[in-house]
């Protein structure tokens, strides 16, 4: 089992984004000495709480200050942008990164983007157009430009002026281009089925319960039964929010009394409560109440939190629940002044956690 980190990022509206993003960088420098081996950063536009419109620019800053950690898009919001710019930027990245590079795309976003970006999704849902976008991409770096009409997208290829040095250059530094990933975070996702369609990476997110994540890989498996494509799950990356301290009660009272339960109260279980599902994300039974879904509940269900020995034990547990997985991706957040409490629970899970289940090989 690998170890990495998935950044949305998670941080308090109202702070200064330079001082969150330096924050951020640190963090990552860290887990780059202590070996993890990626880091997944997201991508919003009105979201203050996730305050990063544009993960390739971080990875950018990012990819000077660590030396061996593998960086990914997670995920490049593909329906808001025009596939011919991102397949130019995905390139550029890949060689600034010299294939330290993942690209991650997937289809979620809000009305509010969607309204932003004047997107009409009675034409198409956002994941036709994500599909769209990325197969125009894949052929773009395969073969340069081409005539194409689609149902969200047109391409043109232009007319041949090689005579003045004007050619489609930027293909990317990995060959035949970055490993493509694909977010999914429900249990019949058709965006996993996607991943196992293409033979591509699946990433489930942290509020996937571990006994849903038995049916995430089912929708992997579909899309691989349908063209034959090879899957495996020590490519599939989960995330969870971790906390690991010297102590149990320590770490129990790190995130009741911290930023796992400012986050969940203020940010999560006010953003879902106005969503299709309300809390049915969180609830193990559909009958339960939505005064039940507190911190203490999501620390019971959900985070993996508790001494090395007690985290070593959870991580077992959700290996095993969900029938295995490659690399578990710690979901980071924002600590303000104890960002040393964020560091030694990275240092305890890189030197007394991962050795204790680096049996778990799927």
């Amino acid at each position: 089992m690998k170890l990495g980190l998935f950044m949305m990022p998670l941080h308090p509206p109202g702070r200064v984004h330079a001082e969150t993003y330096e924050e951020d960088l640190e963090l990552i420098a860290y887990a780059d000495k202590l070996g993890y081996a990626e880091a997944w950063i997201g991508e919003h536009f009105l979201l203050p709480w996730e305050n990063m419109p544009s993960p390739d620019l971080f990875i950018a800053r990012a990819l000077g200050e660590t030396d061996q950690i593998t960086f990914g898009t997670g995920v490049v919001l593909l329906h808001f942008h025009n596939p011919v710019h991102v397949a130019h930027r995905i390139a550029m990245l890949d060689h600034l990164a010299r294939g330290r590079l993942y690209f991650g795309i997937g289809a979620s976003g809000t009305a509010s983007d969607e309204e932003l970006f004047g997107i009409d999704t009675s034409v198409g849902s956002l994941r036709e157009r994500m599909r769209e976008s990325v197969d125009l991409i894949v052929r773009l770096w395969e073969e340069g430009p081409f005539d194409y009409q689609g149902k969200f997208f047109n391409l043109r290829r232009p007319e041949d002026r090689s005579y003045m040095h004007v050619d489609f250059h930027m293909r990317p530094y990995q060959k035949p281009h970055p490993p493509i990933a694909v977010a999914g975070a429900s249990a019949r996702s058709e965006t996993l089925e996607l991943a196992g369609e293409k033979g591509w990476l699946p990433l489930s997110g942290g509020l996937v319960h571990s006994t849903v994540l038995t049916e995430s890989w089912g929708s992997v498996k579909r899309g691989a039964e349908r063209t034959g494509a090879k899957t495996s799950r020590g490519d599939w990356r989960v995330s969870r929010e971790v906390h690991v301290a010297e102590k149990s009660d320590e770490a129990r009272e790190d995130a009741l009394n911290g930023p796992f339960a400012r986050d969940f109260v203020d940010y999560r279980l006010a953003s879902y409560r106005r969503g299709p599902r309300g809390l049915g994300t969180f609830k193990l039974d559909p009958e339960m109440p939505d005064e039940a879904i507190t911190p203490e509940y999501m620390l019971e269900n959900f985070w993996i939190v508790g001494d090395p020995d007690e985290c070593a034990d959870k991580i077992r547990k959700l290996y095993n629940d969900s029938g295995g997985f490659g690399t578990l991706l710690i979901q980071t957040t924002d600590w303000g002044r104890d960002t040393g409490k964020a560091h030694r629970s990275l240092e305890l899970l890189a030197k007394e956690v991962l050795p204790a289940v680096q049996d778990l090989t799927p």
